[in-house]
């Protein structure tokens, strides 16, 4: 199940939400809002295309097997302003699933994960730990990533790198316990295709 291109939700410019159309095969109310947050100072002033968000929303699209609507939004680099997001899209966008991209590195701009930490309820480091695996079997740079993830009442919150390629790699090697996480803290519960990516649940789970 592929969702189009989002369109606007509210609002004007480069921070307004961005909301998917619901598919006719899905008229029913989406299963799961899930917000995607691109963090850069260049791609939210119009000087550089977001490519970070359209590739978390593309691997969502190829893995998930449910209906679901993407929240999309675009921020500079600041950390009041990636906070402020972030609890508007757990707290009145009713996002489950909240994916940060950009801004994890070690660069004085780099922010995501202090303003993560600010907003989270608890934190799980095994995220950022099991990322940071999966990419240094790609690059050795990857030891310089700070991305974290945690929990916001109902919603998970996990930083990704900015660069598409990477985007993926820690998709492929985080989202197979996303969807039991979210069944824990009281989200909707999300299905995948496997051939994208295998979800892992306990057997009383299944």
């Amino acid at each position: 199940m592929q969702t189009p291109p989002p369109r606007m939700h509210r609002g004007g410019g480069v921070c307004s939400f961005l909301r998917g159309w619901v598919p006719a095969e899905y008229p029913e109310r989406m299963t799961a809002n899930i917000g995607i947050l691109t963090v850069s100072d260049r791609a939210s002033r119009g000087e550089y295309e977001d490519r970070g968000g359209p590739a978390v929303q593309s691997w969502l699209n190829a893995a998930l097997s449910v209906a679901w609507t993407p929240v999309m939004v675009i921020v500079p680099d600041e950390t009041d302003r990636i906070e402020a997001v972030l609890r508007s899209m757990c707290d009145a966008e009713d996002c489950s699933l909240v994916l940060t991209t950009g801004g994890t590195g070690p660069a004085p701009r780099d922010l995501t994960p202090e303003a993560t930490v600010q907003v989270c309820d608890r934190m799980l480091p095994g995220f950022g730990e099991c990322m940071r695996a999966a990419s240094l079997e790609i690059v050795p740079t990857a030891i310089l990533s700070r991305q974290v993830a945690g929990t916001r009442g109902t919603s998970l919150i996990v930083n990704l790198p900015g660069k598409p390629s990477a985007v993926a790699d820690c998709l492929n090697a985080i989202f197979p316990a996303v969807p039991y996480c979210m069944d824990l803290i009281g989200g909707p519960r999300l299905e995948t295709n496997s051939n994208v990516c295998e979800v892992f649940r306990p057997k009383h789970a299944r």
